[in-house]
């Protein structure tokens, strides 16, 4: 059967994650200091990279593995927030649907944007796409966003937590072993 070792990391942070924004479709770019940490640490070797469209996961590949080859998949991109993107808990405090969202332990879909459970399931088989590309033995890096990795966690690893269970802080992240059934040998990496 084939394995393959995974590597997924977080993006660097934008100034909408530093703020608590809901900063989803919103393409930021990287924080100044975010960029010299990123350039500070030594990520993994790897043979593949894989990358959300977003500019902070552009800019977190380009930096941590300078002049090597990506590709970019746009289902790996972060979650539409709808009426809530670029906004944080703060400035929604007082929206009655954001209430309904926050009493719905968040299943329901954000007005105007996505539903968790499409965003999962998108995120989830945007993974699969890509690890079912992968020749035997081959290793490969996701940079994408915090909500990709809980999705793609949650689902598929043989370690059973609960979606936030799997949140990792920016330029952090695991790496597992996948065998096309679950993720296992899972390691926390904080570089």
């Amino acid at each position: 059967m084939k394995q393959r070792t995974i590597y997924f990391f977080r993006h660097g942070a934008t100034g909408g994650n530093l703020e608590k924004r809901y900063i989803g479709r919103t393409d930021e770019a990287l924080l100044p200091e975010s960029v010299e940490l990123i350039q500070r640490k030594v990520f993994p070797k790897t043979d593949v990279i894989f990358t959300s469209p977003l500019k902070r996961c552009i800019q977190t590949t380009e930096i941590a593995y300078p002049g090597k080859p990506y590709l970019v998949v746009e289902d790996l991109r972060e979650c539409d927030f709808g009426e809530f993107e670029g906004r944080n808990y703060f400035e929604l405090s007082q929206n009655p649907d954001y209430q309904k969202w926050i009493d719905s332990n968040g299943v329901m879909p954000f007005p105007q944007g996505e539903t968790p459970a499409l965003f999962k399931q998108r995120s989830i088989q945007a993974f699969l796409t890509c690890a079912e590309q992968l020749k035997e033995d081959a290793s490969a890096t996701f940079i994408v966003h915090n909500g990709t990795i809980m999705s793609v966690f949650e689902a598929l690893a043989k370690e059973k937590k609960t979606y936030y269970e799997w949140s990792v802080d920016h330029v952090c992240g695991y790496s597992c072993v996948f065998d096309h059934i679950c993720l296992k040998h899972i390691s926390r990496l904080e570089l």
